[in-house]
């Protein structure tokens, strides 16, 4: 009996230990905001390059709120209400208690609780303003260089270096006098680096190098950075600093080539972050006509052997590969049903290479693509003008039934084939393209020029190749 005492008494113990450990490691996010009673507020995390729900609560009809967070949700977090506009916090183990007016006007909110939280505020508030005044000397500090109605003035100017010299030591003292334990100490010199990088291209040129080789020695797949929200301004602010560096756009190229190794080499052991860091770097070198790069990236991935590549993404990058700018672009046969308005019943070509045009694009696109309609629209409008300088259109759908085809494309006065086999088509294949719209610009040789990331980056091609070189 005594026995048995023992163990209920142990398990007893052993239970309220487990509660209070539990309710130990959770936090709580308390705030009083003038929204509406039943209104939710969401907390939410970051990982990578998204979002996910941490956990939501409704406000009282005092409009107060609380919620919880545990160490899963270490990181930065964002609170947000009905209007979607959110306020940032840091999610580092410690209760946070505010109040304000609303998520979307931080200046309006007090962070009564919540040192990191305090901390991040105050630097938020003061750092843009050392930044203005940081451009402000420097200007003043070119003209008492420069011109020399000033230069012959030596106070002012070493007044203006020493002022400089102060704000920076001013910055760098709020910085190392934060824990370096917390998260906060790793977090905002890193915002300072990206939100830094314009004014960097801008005005302060000499720290070009510096940041440049700060982004590269980054660990990309670090869980701080992961649960930070500044993955996405990580990559974008780095290639961004180097294509606007000064560089011409050979030396832009061989730096943002430097610059993927270095981030291939570090991601490579992580394949799940691997896949996700090398799609969205593609898609954005692709966005801004980058192409130089992307199809070095794509080269260097597809050739990594040390990792598996999603379906989706290798199809991108073997796009590229095989379809990059100089490759000669497959033949193939006008099959099934052809609208080819300009063209007699005998003149109508069988194959793309029977076309006797000095240049011809190629758009893959269909009726159920959300952005086709209005691309293939706007090429219809410029084929006029596009035609009278030698290029021609061939349209290659992808919709999978007669009568919405001819529904969609009757409409149109270039070439426009569909074999209704959407996504199994040979000429889909053979050319490997994995999203609608797609274009393709080539010579009377078939030989690729270009492919425009869309109508208008082609227009301005033909503007400035075309038009431009024959005025």
């Amino acid at each position: 009996m005594k026995h048995t005492s023992f163990l209920i008494v142990t398990a007893l113990l052993l239970v309220t230990a487990f509660l209070t450990g539990y309710g130990a490691k959770a936090q709580t996010i308390t705030g009083t905001f003038p929204l509406p009673a039943g209104e939710e507020v969401r907390l939410e995390g970051f990982y990578g390059f998204d979002t996910y729900l941490i956990g939501s609560t409704t406000v009282s009809e005092e409009g107060e709120f609380l919620l919880d967070y545990s160490e899963a949700g270490y990181g930065m977090g964002q609170l947000v209400s009905a209007d979607n506009r959110p306020f940032i916090l840091i999610l580092s183990g410690e209760n946070i208690e505010l109040k304000g007016e609303s998520f979307g006007h931080p200046e309006t909110i007090e962070i009564l609780k919540g040192e990191e939280n305090q901390l991040f505020e105050q630097y938020a508030m003061e750092y843009p303003r050392r930044e203005q005044a940081l451009s402000a000397w420097e200007y003043l500090e070119r003209i008492y260089s420069m011109d020399s109605l000033f230069a012959v003035h030596e106070d002012p100017l070493n007044a203006i270096v020493q002022e400089k010299q102060r704000i920076r030591e001013e910055d760098r003292a709020f910085l190392e006098s934060l824990d370096p334990e917390s998260y906060v100490s790793w977090f905002l010199p890193l915002r300072k680096l990206v939100s830094s990088v314009p004014t960097i291209a801008q005005y302060r040129t000499g720290e070009i190098p510096g940041a440049i080789s700060a982004f590269r020695t980054m660990d990309h797949t670090g869980p701080r950075l992961y649960k930070s929200g500044l993955l996405r301004d990580v990559i974008e602010s780095h290639f961004w600093l180097i294509e606007n560096s000064g560089r011409s756009l050979d030396s832009v190229f061989i730096e943002m080539n430097v610059s993927i190794d270095h981030l291939i080499d570090n991601i490579v052991t992580d394949e799940k972050k691997f896949n996700e860091i090398t799609g969205y770097l593609f898609k954005l070198l692709e966005r801004r006509s980058l192409f130089g790069s992307s199809e070095y990236l794509a080269v260097k991935v597809l050739n990594e052997v040390s990792c598996t590549i999603d379906n989706d993404l290798a199809a991108q990058l073997e796009s590229y590969r095989a379809m990059k700018p100089g490759n000669t672009a497959p033949d193939f046969a006008f099959r099934k049903d052809v609208f080819a308005p300009g063209y007699g019943p005998s003149e109508i070509p069988g194959k793309l290479s029977d076309l006797n045009s000095e240049y011809i694009v190629v758009v893959f696109g269909a009726s159920w693509c959300p952005g086709c309609p209005e691309e293939l629209s706007k090429i219809a409008g410029l084929y006029e003008n596009w035609k009278a300088y030698g290029v021609e259109v061939v349209f290659v759908s992808l919709d999978e039934e007669k009568q919405v085809f001819e529904n969609f494309a009757g409409i149109f006065p270039f070439i426009s084939i569909c074999d209704y086999q959407k996504w199994e088509s040979p000429v889909v294949k053979a050319w490997h393209v994995f999203a609608t719209p797609t274009l393709y610009l080539l010579d009377s040789k078939r030989e690729i020029l270009l492919r425009p990331n869309s109508v208008r980056h082609m227009d301005a091609w033909v503007d400035w190749y075309l038009v431009g070189g024959r005025n």
